[in-house]
């Protein structure tokens, strides 16, 4: 793509030499000459004063770089090139002559369904989709138009997923919830008969699981996006564009609400509540029925407020010196005894 074509599909202005042909992207202090890349922050700024790259993202009036396409946001900006740029290889559309469809099954035009797939019975796959090899979905699945199943996804049966949907290989949707009843010293499985429902515009990361619910729905919303290996266990409610890093667990009935932010290897206690804006620090646990209230920031097990965290932490850094003058007092508090 030409540097002026690259603003136009931005909808932005640009200076410079705008038949510059750009063929690839790259960090700014690896550029080359056909690369694109963005000023994100001063450590970038620094890096355009010598980069060799053929085109930077950089925020208006800038006059970071010889050939600039100005934006508000250099990095999203940098995003949407990216896609450009490195367009997805899409497969043909068809059925593999491996897959196998049970009755009543419905594609919807152009929809691709990989060697080795299962498709159960009744189930609606929307128009553009693409199936990986060895996914496996059951029986009246909904699954909406343009969406991406990379290889060896599971989902259960009654499994309601939106439009745009994108699903790294190895994860589950719609397995049991762990739910069991310790019934004359036995644990007795508790049926979970409900069901999962995500909105439009999903991500969910490789080996990640999300369970149905006991009764009811497990509800995702829209836009939301979970990392690798999150668990979402049965009856949560996720709203929209909420976002979850790796290694996270919610505990059965949390609620999540919109735009809240959740960091890698977080524990969500049963029927948290974490309210909207809110942000958890990685490696912080949520006790059972806690409220992070909306806007707020919070790190540690128990987890609490970011300020009240570090003001603890500071207090343990110095007990080795507190530990040292109570020793020093108690050796003075001995002499004076003996006088």
């Amino acid at each position: 793509m030409k540097v002026r074509e690259i603003a136009a599909m931005l909808g932005a202005e640009w200076s410079g030499d705008g038949e510059c042909e750009i063929t690839g992207a790259a960090p700014i202090e690896e550029a080359g000459p056909a690369e694109l890349s963005f000023v994100g922050n001063a450590k970038g700024a620094k890096a355009a004063e010598t980069t060799a790259a053929g085109c930077l993202l950089v925020a208006p009036g800038s006059e970071l770089g010889r050939t600039r396409i100005y934006v508000p946001q250099p990095r999203g900006a940098f995003a949407r090139c990216l896609m450009a740029l490195y367009p997805r290889r899409r497969a043909a559309a068809g059925v593999h002559p491996s897959a196998v469809l049970g009755e009543g099954v419905e594609l919807g035009p152009g929809v691709s369904v990989g060697p080795q797939t299962t498709i159960g019975a009744g189930t609606k796959i929307g128009a553009g989709s693409e199936i990986g090899a060895g996914c496996a979905i059951g029986a009246g699945v909904t699954l909406g138009d343009q969406a991406l199943l990379h290889a060896r996804v599971t989902i259960y049966d009654g499994v309601t997923i939106g439009a745009r949907a994108v699903l790294h290989a190895g994860c589950v949707i719609g397995a049991d919830g762990f739910g069991f009843v310790l019934h004359e010293g036995r644990y007795q499985k508790f049926p979970q008969v409900g069901r999962v429902e995500i909105g439009d515009d999903f991500e969910l990361g490789a080996n990640a699981c999300i369970d149905r619910a006991a009764l009811g729905v497990t509800r995702i919303g829209h836009g939301v996006k979970l990392d690798n290996m999150v668990h979402i266990a049965h009856n949560c409610q996720i709203g929209n564009h909420v976002v979850i890093a790796a290694q996270t667990g919610l505990s059965g009935g949390v609620v999540v609400e919109d735009y809240a932010i959740i960091g890698g290897q977080v524990g969500i206690g049963d029927k948290a509540r974490i309210e909207s804006k809110a942000v958890l620090g990685s490696g912080c646990g949520v006790l059972t029925s806690k409220i992070v209230h909306g806007n707020q920031v919070v790190w540690g097990t128990p987890a609490r407020p970011l300020k009240e965290y570090l003001a603890q932490l500071a207090n343990v850094a110095r007990l080795g010196d507190l530990k040292a003058e109570v020793k020093e007092l108690r050796v003075r508090v001995e002499e004076l005894c003996k006088k």
